[in-house]
């Protein structure tokens, strides 16, 4: 099991994302720090302790925009360790991925937390520490695509071809997209708008400025009080408004064809 240490200025949303980790199984124990610089002493002390020392830490759930030492602040010193703690940043701030990512970031998880891609995070840090891959735990991320019906992602180094069949929607990050299908998450360097382009003939349409959506998937069309969604699994996501009369002509049309 993981030994995590959770690293954030705003009391709330440590003690959230406390809970949401000790409530997973795969976390051995979960403790917190409520800044960078507090942090680093507790990293210290891991580093001095030893991998399988009483102090060590597997991995660190790290904000970013903190007063002071920042979490990519952190995540740059960490990088001269000679065996450093997995990095899993989690912000509100979705366009500072690439920089996580050249920092060698396990994941980036946006705020507000929701639980299932928390566990995805932790699945992620699990597959790495047991590979022993400690400090160089960032995947390839995969630039292009090799034929029209896979998607390449990468994973503790191993390239893992995803249908796009099995896609159900895509999230934006910065310069990366996130390809959600009913079991995982995989992020891939390539802009939203670029798949948009290349997957609108298969079904996927824009239905937000950070989401893109395939059709097939969607299992409700909700209306509430002028605000239009969609639910893909359990998942509720919501529809922009310039986006919200094609998205309804679009589902119309598949339903009488």
């Amino acid at each position: 099991m993981l030994r995590a240490l959770a690293v954030d200025d705003e009391r709330p949303s440590l003690e959230e994302l406390l809970y949401l980790l000790n409530a997973d199984p795969r976390i051995g124990s979960a403790e917190g720090a409520g800044d960078a610089t507090e942090a680093l002493r507790r990293i210290n002390r891991a580093l001095e302790s030893g991998p399988d020392g009483p102090d060590a830490i597997d991995v660190v759930f790290l904000d970013i925009q903190m007063p002071g030492l920042d979490g990519l602040d952190l995540a740059r010193l960490l990088t001269g360790f000679a065996r450093p703690p997995l990095v899993v940043f989690v912000t509100a701030h979705e366009d500072f991925a690439v920089q996580a990512f050249d920092l060698k970031a396990v994941d980036y998880v946006l705020k507000p937390v929701r639980r299932e891609r928390l566990a995805e995070a932790v699945r992620r840090a699990v597959e790495l520490r047991a590979t022993g891959r400690h400090g160089a735990a960032a995947p390839r991320i995969p630039v292009h695509e090799p034929d029209p019906d896979h998607m390449p992602v990468e994973l503790g180094g191993v390239t893992r071809f995803v249908a796009v069949d099995d896609i159900t929607h895509v999230e934006a990050q910065g310069d990366y997209a996130r390809l959600h299908t009913g079991r995982a998450s995989h992020l891939v360097r390539i802009p939203l708008s670029t798949l948009e382009e290349r997957w609108r003939s298969r079904g996927f349409v824009r239905i937000h400025r950070r989401h893109l959506v395939a059709l097939r998937h969607i299992g409700e069309l909700r209306l509430d009080a002028g605000t239009v969604s969609v639910l893909i699994g359990s998942e509720e996501l919501q529809v922009s408004r310039r986006h919200a009369r094609e998205l309804r002509d679009l589902l119309m049309r598949r339903t009488t064809s």
